[in-house]
């Protein structure tokens, strides 16, 4: 029966850096929770669904992609940020919301 081959040190630092970085990419992503949740100061209840929404689409994604592909989580927070605020000034531009 063969034996595994054991990974390089460097291997298992890389490994652990990447899944630290996105661990950290994950939580930013819990913290914007509460910015999602309080666009119902300026949106509508329809709005503030969608919006929630998307921010669980980007966590489940972060969730899946955190074991498989730990770097592609690294931009969802950013993602999160642009789809918040595009939404609200597109909103308040286009649709006249105000708080």
């Amino acid at each position: 029966m063969d034996s595994p081959v054991p990974r390089p040190r460097s291997v298992h630092r890389s490994l652990t850096t990447r899944h630290v970085l996105a661990g950290v990419a994950l939580l930013v992503l819990l913290a914007l929770a509460p910015f999602f949740v309080s666009a119902g100061l300026l949106a509508p209840g329809w709005a503030v669904v969608v919006l929630v929404g998307a921010w669980l689409a980007l966590l489940v994604l972060g969730v899946v992609w955190f074991r498989r592909r730990p770097w592609w989580v690294l931009p969802l927070p950013v993602v999160a940020v642009l789809v918040w605020v595009g939404a609200l000034s597109a909103g308040e531009a286009f649709l006249g919301w105000t708080g």
